[in-house]
C-alpha cells in the first residue's frame, strides 16, 4: 500500500512538476489601446463691441458739449478722444453761452472774480469768463461747464489756446 502511496504521489508530483515546467502557450498579446479624446463642447462666444456714437460736434472741433445731454467730449479728428464726461452747467436764469469758441486762456487755480468761488483747472472759452473748470457736476453753474476734478485736469491738461470749443444746446 505504501507502493500505491508513493506512485500515486509520485505521479502526482510528475503532473505537477510536468505543469510547473511546461511552457504555456504564449498569450495572446493584449488589444492595442485606442484612446479617443473628445474635446470638451465649445461655446462660440461671440463678443460685439459697439463703438460709441461719435460725438455731436463738427468734427473740426477739439472740444464738444451737449447741453441737453449734460457731457462733454475731447475730441481729435471727428472722434472722441476722452469722455463723454457728465457736466453740469448754467441755470435758465444763467446759461451757457450756446456756439462756437476758440480756448482763450487757462489758469489751474483760479477763483472766480465775481462769486469768490474757487474754479480749479479753468480752461475759458467765451465771453463772460465762461469756463470748464472743477465743480458739482449735479447742481446748475452760474454759466461755466462744472466737469468732476478728474476730467477738469483732463481738459486742462490738454486743451491748448486757439483750440475750439463748441457748445450746443
Amino acid at each position: 500500500m505504501a507502493r500505491v502511496r508513493i506512485a500515486v504521489l509520485a505521479g502526482l508530483l510528475g503532473l505537477t512538476a510536468a505543469a510547473c515546467t511546461a511552457q504555456a502557450e504564449p498569450a495572446a498579446a493584449p488589444p492595442p489601446v485606442t484612446t479617443t479624446t473628445t474635446p470638451p463642447p465649445t461655446t462660440a462666444t461671440t463678443t460685439t463691441t459697439t463703438a460709441p456714437p461719435p460725438p455731436p460736434c463738427a468734427p473740426t472741433v477739439r472740444a464738444c458739449v451737449s447741453l441737453s445731454a449734460k457731457r462733454a467730449w475731447l475730441v481729435k479728428g471727428g472722434v472722441a478722444d476722452y469722455g463723454p464726461v457728465p457736466i453740469s452747467h448754467g441755470s435758465p436764469t444763467e446759461p451757457t453761452p450756446t456756439g462756437t469758441y476758440p480756448v482763450s486762456w487757462k489758469d489751474q487755480d483760479n477763483t472766480s472774480s465775481v462769486y469768490g468761488t474757487p474754479m480749479p483747472y479753468s480752461v475759458f472759452f467765451a465771453p463772460g469768463g465762461i469756463a470748464f473748470h472743477g465743480g458739482d457736476t449735479r447742481t446748475d453753474s452760474h454759466g461755466c461747464v462744472h466737469l468732476t476734478i478728474a476730467a477738469a485736469q483732463v481738459f486742462f491738461a490738454r486743451l491748448r489756446p486757439g483750440e475750439i470749443v463748441q457748445v450746443l444746446p
